[in-house]
Parts: structure tokens; sequence; C-alpha cells
């Protein structure tokens, strides 16, 4: 039986971690700021952000919310976007996602200046990404390598297939795999030998968003298997892509769902936080 890669436990210790930092920071008259954007009432969204402004408090960092209405503009958004870009007291800026249908993504995230792009979804981020001096890195995928590192898990060499080819999780997370010395397939809804691909792969990890995509059949025994998807059963319960119940009896490390990949995504974010307050004020 596999042995369970807690995320609440490794989400902890990084939060504890910057937390030190914070109070280090703090002693120098610097209290690093977070600023999270929410248009709409998506119920999903309500809790992301909830959860992201309790990680702020528990680590010391200052948080600013602007709650808007479904009906508030693109031109309004990027105007509030402006004004905290030239904010020098907020250091991070997030816009939580998805937006309302009449707002374009693309033109608000790029909107955000590069340094307070605590998301790492700008383009000039994400071209720091890509040939690997990044200082910002996008949340979910570096709190999966937080987790393998955590776990002691030696990535040179292995195979990796990722499933799912998002901007997001998938497409960053092989240039964080390969910067590992590890050799990805990156596979995706068009692949059309997955199953062979993913019993030969000693890594795999999965954002597909799709449930039970992931059958103990088409993994190798002794593979490390990372979920990272958040999907609901038809109990209405939570789950990821992965059978966990029969993939745990052959992969050697794997991730539950919930309480796996999903708390090292906020934490990561306290990290990125962090990391863009000190490199605005000359500290990093």
């Amino acid at each position: 039986m596999g042995k369970i890669i807690d995320g609440n436990l490794i989400s902890a210790k990084v939060k504890d971690e910057v937390k030190n930092e914070v109070e280090k920071l703090k002693m120098k008259g610097i209290t690093p700021c977070l600023a999270v954007i929410i248009v709409g009432s998506d119920p999903a969204s309500r809790v992301y952000v909830n959860n992201k402004k309790k990680a702020c408090e528990y680590t010391g960092m200052k948080s600013l919310e602007f709650a808007l209405p479904e009906e508030t503009s693109q031109e309004e958004l990027l105007n509030l976007i402006d004004k905290l870009n030239e904010d020098k007291q907020v250091n991070g800026i997030l816009c939580q996602l998805p937006l309302p249908k009449s707002i374009d993504e693309e033109t608000v995230l790029n909107k955000i200046a590069p340094e307070k792009d605590v998301d790492a979804f700008h383009p000039l981020n994400v071209g720091h990404i890509m040939i690997g001096d990044a200082k910002l890195l996008p949340c979910t995928p570096a709190g999966v390598v937080e987790m393998l590192d955590y776990s002691n898990i030696d990535l040179k060499g292995k195979t990796c297939a990722i499933i799912g080819r998002s901007n997001i999780v998938g497409k960053p997370m092989a240039m964080l795999m390969v910067q590992r010395d590890a050799t990805v397939t990156v596979c995706h809804s068009k692949t059309k030998n997955l199953s062979e691909i993913t019993r030969n792969s000693d890594i795999i990890i999965s954002s597909a968003g799709r449930k039970n995509l992931i059958t103990a059949d088409m993994v190798k025994d002794g593979a490390v298997v990372i979920d990272v998807s958040i999907n609901r059963d038809e109990n209405g319960k939570l789950c990821g892509d992965v059978d966990y119940e029969n993939v745990k009896e052959k992969a050697s490390y794997i991730t539950p769902v919930p309480g796996g990949v999903g708390p090292m995504t906020i934490s990561v974010l306290m990290k990125n936080t962090l990391m863009a307050t000190k490199s605005q004020n000359g500290e990093a």
C-alpha cells in the first residue's frame, strides 16, 4: 500500500516557514500585503478567497479583499488593478477565477504588474518559468514539487506522465518537472495511448478533471501518483481523477483528495507573496 502524501501537513510546514520570514520583515517595518479581487458570487470562489484570507492572517500578512458585483464591467476591473499596481503598500495581486463571461480573463491577468503577479499567470512570468529563472512560480505546480521534495522523491531521470495541458497546471507542471531532470510526457483529451503511457511512468500527475480517469490497471507497481483535480462523485463527495482506493494498493506514494494538493496551492501563494514583498523592498 502506498504512502499517503499529506498536503495539510506539508502546507502547514510551508506556512510556518513563511510566518517566520514575515516576522523578520515586520521587524524592518515591512508588512507583506496581498490584494484579492473576486467578481460575482461563485460559491467555490468565495471558499477559496476565505481560505486565502485565513492563510494571510496566520502568516502575519495583511490581506485586502475587493468583492465586486457580477455586473462589474471589464473597464472597472482594469481600473482597480491599475490602482493596485501603483499602490506601493500592495505587494501581491490575485484575481480569483473564473470571471463573469462578460470579462476577458486574459486581458485582466495581463494587466496585473508582473512583479505583483503572485499567481504567476502573466506572460512575462510564464517566460521566466520556461527558461528556469522564475522568482514567482504557479501555485499548484510549485505545490506539487514541494510535496515531492518533502517526501524525498528523486525526480532525476524518472519518467513522468502529466495529464492535462492547461496554462494553470499542466504546462507549467511540465516545465518544473523538466527542470528537475524528469523525462516528461504531456497527455490530454486527444492522447490515444494514455494507458500505455501511464503504465510506463514512474510518476503520474493528473489534472484532467475527470472522476476515476486513472484506474489501478493504468498504474505500474511502485509509481508515484499525484492527483491535482477536485471533482464530485455521484453522491456529491469530493474526489479527484484517481480511483484512490484501488490505486493506493499499487502506488509507492499517493495524494488524497481532499487533503492532498489543494492545501499546497494556498501555502505557495503565501510563499509567492513573501517573495514578491522581498523583491520589491530589496530584501530578496
